[in-house]
């Protein structure tokens, strides 16, 4: 009898149990592209494949890093793709200590980098600030930015996927929220609205779903800003579980994984915390530090929320672009990939090039909750 793949009617999921705050919805699967080979060229050829060409003054979003020692994204591989689109580097100060918290120690530090050298580099916040509108109020009135975000049409959003020791990971949600506000605004964010000095920059009145939940609309408000005008990139290289912020990071324990792009950060996100979590790991390719990491700080809370709030969707088809060749191709061309997860939150299949081999029942499949049956 012949496999059929099913998306689950909504009022089917009335008959079901509770699934992980996965659901239906009437939105379109995000597209998120993935390139195993993490190269300056495969940088270029995912922002190509995405088919969004940069328009305007662009902005290309990084992480500059604490220290030489960081596991921050290298000049050497970002910067073939910010020549490419004529981009400029844009960072805000850090509302820690660190040698990154005012504008001249900030500067030092990108020069000692190396990034000075591939593009000009701009510290938004180093004029001050302007206060984006937030969709979302629970916690943020606002989302405080460096000024100078208003000197760009488009963003294209380059993070570094890795561990985080606050927010369990960071992807291009935090590239957007806590990477683009001021240090105040740092603040607000870190502690759901109730503090702008950085004093009580690690205060968490409202708990840590409320500051997950206030990145996801610090998030958001600028990708409205934006209108739409964002690409989002994340590398998934040096997967420590310690952020970028950090300038003595521990030793990644599983190797890297790709490049992975999409118009949709939710999406993006959300495919990447997937390839974490179904990682089968094996000697010296250990996910078990990051997977920890990442729970024990209810870190996949965010592209929950993210979701909730209209940012963007869970549901994804993941797309294996490495053997692609062209743009206009790419259905073709690219291999669609899964990764598959049973009602329990048990991973079944990652970043797989076929379900075939699943039994008939009920699955999580690129966040989208389907049903295999026969006919």
């Amino acid at each position: 009898m012949k496999k059929r793949l099913t998306t689950l009617l909504i009022f089917v999921m009335a008959l079901l149990p509770f699934v992980n705050a996965q659901t239906v919805t009437d939105k379109e699967p995000a597209k998120v592209l993935f390139i195993s080979d993490i190269t300056p060229e495969n940088l270029v050829k995912i922002y190509n494949v995405l088919n969004k060409p940069v328009s305007g003054k662009v902005a290309v979003k990084i992480s500059t890093g604490e220290s030489a020692q960081s596991n921050h994204l290298r000049p050497e591989l970002i910067g073939q793709l910010i020549k490419e689109v004529e981009g400029t580097i844009v960072e805000c100060n850090t509302a820690y200590g660190g040698n990154r918290s005012n504008t001249e120690n900030h500067r030092r530090a990108i020069e000692e980098r190396g990034y000075g050298e591939i593009a000009t580099v701009d510290i938004m916040d180093e004029e001050g600030y302007v206060d984006l509108p937030v969709a979302d109020t629970k916690y943020l009135q606002y989302n405080r930015v460096g000024s100078h975000l208003a000197n760009y049409d488009f963003l294209i959003n380059l993070a570094h996927f890795k561990g985080h020791a606050m927010g369990g990971f960071g992807g291009v949600l935090k590239n957007q929220s806590i990477g683009i506000a001021t240090p105040e605004g740092k603040t607000l964010i870190h502690t759901a609205g109730v503090y702008d000095d950085t004093r009580y920059l690690f205060q968490q009145p409202h708990g840590q779903d409320g500051f997950l939940e206030s990145m996801a609309a610090a998030a958001q408000s600028v990708h409205d800003y934006f209108k739409g005008n964002v690409i989002y990139i994340n590398v998934m290289n040096n997967l420590s579980v310690d952020c970028d912020c950090d300038g003595h990071p521990s030793a990644p324990q599983m190797k890297d994984i790709g490049i992975l792009a999409s118009l949709d950060p939710v999406a993006l996100d959300k495919a990447c915390l997937d390839l974490i979590f179904n990682h089968q790991s094996t000697a010296g390719d250990n996910s078990t530090p990051l997977v920890n990491r990442i729970n024990d700080r209810h870190g996949a809370h965010i592209v929950d929320y993210a979701a909730e709030i209209g940012l963007g969707t869970l549901e994804y088809e993941l797309i294996d672009i490495t053997d692609a060749n062209g743009i206009d191709n790419l259905t073709s061309e690219g291999v669609k990939k899964y990764n598959v997860y049973d009602l329990n939150g048990n991973r079944i299949l990652t970043n797989a090039d076929s379900i075939d081999s699943l039994a008939q029942g009920i699955y999580i499949i690129n966040g989208i909750q389907t049903i295999i049956g026969t006919n």
